[in-house]
């Protein structure tokens, strides 16, 4: 088959870039900047979804389009809502038979802006005329590690209460070139961590492994963004899909 990938240099896209081009597809990396290096049968088309530079060209041919395309915080909704927008309307003039949508789990209930862009991104893959399959899946372990990475370098970490329940990236590659290959399933699908896990518990566990002097810093975040993290807003205990690495599991040998 032939797709495209669009943020398929970013962790997650380019992952399932190496997994469709691993499974033998004709895989179109599509990204504002070209990767140092391609998995063999993928090659990197130049695209802006915020503009919609290089899409006509990208998608000449394509059958399925899989969008792992994310946006900094302050401008998400031009890359995420926008960008989705005229991505679907080059993906129907190019004859696209199915759009593969990568979102997050507990968007809806936890009252964040970034969360609500997910939220609108999705409305307009609802709203649009490609057949269309949703995957929504927990945080990925790298960007626990990273937000743990940054604030180590003040000798702290975040330990209000929070459950996250985080999932290997290369497991939600897995699961959404699966999807890709597939038919549209016309509604949403979750990928979720192995374990449900209190943020300060994976704080401790990320010092233990990396040495790293810092205090785990106890506390709640104020309210609905607090009750719903406390509440475990960004976890799902009864998906039926998981993830098989833990996060402890991850440091040993993160990829």
């Amino acid at each position: 088959m032939k797709i495209a990938v669009t943020g398929g240099t970013g962790t997650l896209g380019a992952r399932v870039v190496a997994e469709l081009a691993r499974r033998g597809h004709d895989v179109g990396a599509l990204s504002r900047t070209a990767p140092a290096a391609l998995p063999t049968g993928a090659r990197h088309h130049a695209v802006d979804l915020v503009t919609g530079a290089g899409l006509d060209d990208a998608l000449r041919g394509v059958e399925v389009v899989v969008d792992a395309s994310n946006g900094p915080p302050n401008g998400a909704d031009d890359v995420l809502v926008g960008g989705t927008r005229r991505l679907l309307a080059a993906e129907r003039a190019a004859g696209v038979r199915h759009h593969v949508g990568v979102s997050i789990v507990g968007i809806g209930d936890v009252p964040m802006g970034y969360y609500r862009t997910k939220v609108a991104q999705e409305e307009e893959i609802v709203r649009g005329e490609v057949p269309w399959t949703i995957l929504r899946a927990t945080q990925f372990h790298d960007l626990v590690a990273m937000l743990f990475g940054a604030t180590s370098r003040y000798r702290v970490l975040p330990g209000f209460r929070a459950l996250l329940q985080p999932v290997a990236v290369d497991e939600v590659a897995v699961a959404v070139a699966d999807l890709a290959v597939g038919s549209p399933r016309l509604g949403r699908e979750e990928i979720v961590g192995p374990e449900v896990v209190e943020l300060r518990d994976l704080a401790r566990s990320w010092r233990a492994h990396t040495g790293r002097r810092a205090m785990v810093v106890p506390g709640r975040l104020p309210g609905g963004l607090g009750r719903a993290l406390r509440r475990g807003g960004l976890t799902d205990r009864a998906a039926p899909a998981r993830g098989t690495t833990t996060f402890a599991a991850w440091l040993e040998h993160p990829t």
